[in-house]
C-alpha cells in the first residue's frame, strides 16, 4: 500500500533516550536524564495523588470534552471554555493545526532552528515552507514577517525557542503582528511559559483578546512535572476551535491526565518552587561553563544550548558513558553543541563533573556551527 506523499519525507521524531534503555545498553545503573527539558522536581505532591486517584475509575472512558478540566483552565487563564482545545500533549493540538487547515501547496512560516514538530505537520501535510534562519539565537521576526504572503495559512513561533531557550520580545511580536496580512493563523508556542521571569516577555493571550488571529499553545509536560501523562492545550478562538474539534479524536485526553491537570493548576507552591530551582540552575550551569571557557546561549527556559567547540555528539555519547543523558543538536544545526535540561542541584554538579571529563578526553574541533 502507497503511504501519502508527506510520509517518505519524515524522520520518525527522536525523543532524548529513556534512562531505562541506557541502563539496558551500556549496563549503568545509575543515570541521570538531563535530554528533554523534564521538571526534575517531578509533580506536585496533589496532582500525584490525584493521578492515584483516578486510577481507580480507568474501566471507564474520560470525559470527551473534559468538562471540569476546560472550567478551571478558563478561570485560571481568564479565557472562555470554548476557547479551549486539549491535546495529547501541545504536539497534537500543533498535529491538528494541519490535520484541519492544510492542504497540499498551503504556505506555511516557522524558523530554520525551531521545534522540529512543526517540520513534521508541515510535510505530512505536503504543505510549502519558508524557514527564515535565527539571528543571534532567536526568532528573526522581521525575517519572518517579510516571507509571509497573502497565501500563508500558518505561522509558527517558539517563544520561547526550542532548542535555544531565546524569547522575542513584546515590542518584536507587536511589529510582526503589524507587518502581516491578518489572514494567516500565528501559533504562538508557549510550551515554556512559566519559566519566564523577563519584564518584557509578551503573553500571548493578550495577542488573542486584542482580536489578533492566534492560537496559543501551552503545555503541563514541563514546569508542572506531567510530561508522562501527556496534557497539553491550545486557546484560541471558538471558530478556530470548532473547527479543529471534528479533526480531534474522541476521548484523546485520559482520565488520568485530566485529573492531574486539575491538581496541577491549583498547586502554585509547586510552580512557584519549581521556577526558583530552575533559576538557581541556571545560573549554577552557567557560571561553570564560564569558568570551563565554553560558550552557551542566555536562557529564559529550563534548558541550556552549550556550545562545546568540540563535536556535539561524540561530546553526547561520552557522556551518556557516564550515566549522563543530554540531547545533541546537530538535527538544528548545531553539530558542536548539545542541549542539557536544568537539573536538581546534584544532578547539575554531576553533569559538570562528566562534562569536564568528556571535554578533556574529546579534542577541539576548529569547525564551529553558527547561526548568527
Amino acid at each position: 500500500m502507497r503511504p501519502r506523499a508527506g510520509i517518505n519525507h519524515i524522520r520518525p521524531y527522536q525523543g532524548g533516550k529513556p534512562i531505562e534503555e541506557v541502563q539496558r545498553e551500556l549496563g549503568i545503573d545509575d543515570v541521570i536524564k538531563l535530554a528533554s527539558n523534564e521538571n526534575p522536581l517531578g509533580p506536585s505532591k496533589e496532582a500525584a495523588r490525584a493521578i492515584a486517584d483516578a486510577a481507580l475509575n480507568t474501566h471507564y472512558y474520560p470525559d470527551g470534552n473534559a468538562f471540569y478540566l476546560k472550567h478551571e483552565l478558563a478561570a485560571h487563564l481568564g479565557v472562555l471554555p470554548e476557547q479551549l482545545i486539549l491535546g495529547n500533549g501541545s504536539n497534537e493540538v500543533l498535529q491538528l493545526l494541519g490535520e484541519t487547515f492544510l492542504n497540499p501547496g498551503d504556505h506555511v512560516v516557522y524558523a530554520e532552528q525551531a521545534f522540529v514538530v512543526y517540520d513534521l505537520v508541515s510535510t505530512l501535510f505536503e504543505a510549502t515552507v519558508s524557514t527564515p534562519p535565527l539571528k543571534n539565537d532567536t526568532y528573526d521576526l522581521d525575517a519572518l514577517a517579510e516571507v509571509v504572503t497573502p497565501n500563508t495559512k500558518l505561522v509558527f513561533i517558539a517563544n520561547p525557542n526550542n532548542p535555544t531557550g531565546t524569547y522575542n520580545t513584546k515590542a518584536e511580536l507587536d511589529r510582526f503582528f503589524e507587518k502581516i496580512p491578518t489572514e494567516p493563523l500565528v501559533v504562538l508556542d508557549e510550551a515554556y511559559f512559566e519559566y519566564v521571569q523577563a519584564d518584557d516577555y509578551p503573553n500571548g493571550l493578550d495577542y488573542l483578546r486584542a482580536g489578533r488571529n492566534v492560537l496559543v499553545t501551552r503545555t503541563f509536560s514541563k514546569i508542572y512535572g506531567l510530561a508522562g501523562v501527556r496534557l497539553g492545550y491550545g486557546i484560541g478562538s471558538p471558530g478556530t476551535l470548532e473547527l479543529m474539534n471534528r479533526a480531534r479524536q474522541p476521548f484523546n485526553v485520559n482520565s488520568i491526565a485530566q485529573a492531574a491537570g486539575r491538581a496541577a493548576i491549583k498547586d502554585e507552591s509547586h510552580v512557584h518552587r519549581s521556577r526558583e530551582v530552575n533559576a538557581a540552575g541556571l545560573s549554577y550551569l552557567t557560571a561553570e561553563l564560564d569558568a570551563m571557557g565554553l560558550t552557551y546561549v542566555p536562557s529564559v527556559a529550563n534548558f541550556l544550548l552549550a556550545h562545546l567547540d568540540r563535536d556535539g555528539a561524540a561530546v553526547s555519547n561520552a557522556l551518556m558513558k557516564r550515566g549522563v543523558i543530554v540531547r545533541p543538536v546537530a538535527n538544528y544545526g548545531y553539530a558542536q553543541s548539545m542541549r542539557v535540561t536544568v537539573g536538581l542541584p546534584e544532578q547539575n554538579e554531576r553533569f559538570i563533573c562528566a562534562l569536564r571529563e568528556a571535554c578533556d578526553e574529546i579534542p577541539v574541533s576548529p569547525l564551529r556551527s553558527s547561526t548568527s
